[in-house]
């Protein structure tokens, strides 16, 4: 039996599960604005207005659906909204699916904060094969049903057919609820590379429900390894070189802001993840001030925080932010060519090797246990921060880039890396070598677990 086994999650796998299969089969794609959309990317049209209780939120607090205590931290630390998340910071073990669910119930009568959900992607099973998107969102909207409107982050999205999949699903779970009409509003995470080139066609597809775009950088990055880095000269640097100022992610980030400008749609920005020093703060909350700052500059109007105590800090840009000036206009010839503008590896420091294999290790260690956030080096490393670490050590082995000290990344210096991580059979160790030495990068980290059977989490 799945976590959820109630009506409407069995009529909703009855309806959608044959057409869900279906999307999971890898799509074909040449990078750049596909001439089929042209005519929805010209035309001048907008999404339907968000709720007034949307239009003054500014911080919205990331939470690990299975931790109840995390839950009740989120609620005491007073963001706007509660993004309650079965995705990047979720460890998907059936126990945590259950305990996720069951936590729903706990939001329910609350006004305030407004709670939105982030199901599992598309690409995720259930127990027992099925689609896990479907349970996650049957439990949240069975959860609470008093809501005249509910929220739902759409991650993961790629293409204009899964977004027409997604709108169809509301729909059908509005009429089996006795919901009105789009009122499961959504956001559309923008975190893949054909996801940024199609991201009109995807609000088109949502327009009467769809309330803005989110920008998530790692995801992104991960994408852009999974669909252009077989090419050599796509082959990216290190972590630390991959930040919102290089040409290519402000390219990213400025993109999705004129889209949600010409469209009516809100701009949402990415999470803040750093968990500052108790005994010295300020550091780190700087870094977090500049970043949402650059965000606002550009007519971001909210973001998330990793973590309660930045919320006073994100919250405190946004709302002493002024009105962010139109960006300036681009053609899409320019627009795709900066948004594959990458910055480009000629060797990667041996440092950097190790560490995205620790981040790696680590990572997978807590997420096989149950564990789908950890505060690893004052950062918090999540799901998008382990897959971006394993594609690059892919990319970088694939090409075997020459490292500083002069030897090549090969597969076999990679494994005696991995060796001085971690024991080569403990399971994490296995799956991160599945990952990195395969003939093409795997799509999603946790798909690849799945089918790892000495691995997968239970």
């Amino acid at each position: 039996m799945t976590s959820t086994d109630t009506a409407v999650h069995r009529t909703l796998q009855g309806l959608f599960a044959q057409r869900w299969r279906g999307l999971r089969s890898p799509s074909p794609w040449t990078p750049g604005f596909d001439p089929r959309g042209a005519a929805i990317r010209q035309a001048e049209w907008r999404v339907a207005s968000p709720p007034d209780e949307l239009r003054a939120r500014m911080v919205e607090q990331l939470v690990e659906a299975s931790d109840a205590g995390a839950l009740e931290q989120a609620l005491t630390a007073g963001p706007d909204a509660l993004v309650f998340d079965f995705d990047d910071t979720f460890s998907p073990t059936a126990a945590n699916v259950r305990s996720g669910h069951a936590n729903l119930g706990r939001l329910r009568g609350l006004t305030r904060p407004l709670v939105m959900l982030r199901p599992r992607p598309l690409y995720m099973e259930d127990e027992d094969g099925g689609s896990a998107t479907l349970g996650d969102l049957a439990a949240f909207v069975e959860a609470l049903p008093e809501r005249e409107s509910l929220y739902v982050y759409i991650p993961k999205l790629e293409f204009p057919h899964e977004a027409e999949f997604w709108n169809d699903l509301l729909a059908e779970t509005e009429r089996q609820t006795g919901r009105a009409p789009n009122s499961l509003r959504v956001c559309l995470q923008i975190e893949t590379l054909p996801g940024a080139f199609y991201a009109d066609e995807l609000l088109y597809a949502l327009r009467d429900r769809a309330f803005g775009l989110n920008a998530g950088r790692w995801d992104y990055v991960v994408s852009a390894v999974k669909w252009l880095g077989e090419d050599r000269r796509f082959c990216l640097p290190e972590r630390g070189e991959l930040h919102m100022g290089q040409p290519s992610m402000r390219a990213y980030e400025q993109h999705l802001a004129r889209v949600c400008a010409r469209r009516g749609a809100q701009a949402i920005g990415g999470t803040a993840a750093l968990a500052p020093d108790p005994q010295d703060p300020e550091p780190a909350l700087a870094v977090v001030r500049a970043d949402k700052e650059r965000e606002a500059s550009q007519g971001y109007v909210a973001a998330w925080a990793g973590l309660p105590g930045l919320i006073p800090t994100v919250r405190g840009v946004f709302q002493s932010a002024p009105p962010a000036p139109p960006l300036p206009f681009k053609s899409e010839d320019e627009i795709a060519a900066e948004l594959l503008d990458f910055p480009r590896a000629q060797r990667v420091p041996l440092s950097a090797v190790r560490e995205a294999v620790s981040v790696a290790v680590t990572y997978f260690r807590a997420w096989l246990a149950g564990q789908g956030v950890i505060v690893r080096g004052g950062r918090v490393e999540d799901t998008a921060t382990a897959e971006l670490a394993r594609a690059q050590l892919w990319q970088w082995v694939h090409h075997r880039l020459p490292l500083d000290t002069g030897e090549a990344l090969t597969p076999e210096r990679f494994e005696a890396l991995l060796a001085e991580e971690s024991d080569p059979g403990e399971a994490a160790a296995r799956l991160l070598r599945a990952l990195v030495l395969a003939q093409t990068c795997p799509p999603f980290f946790p798909a690849t677990a799945r089918t790892l059977a000495e691995v997968l989490p239970t």
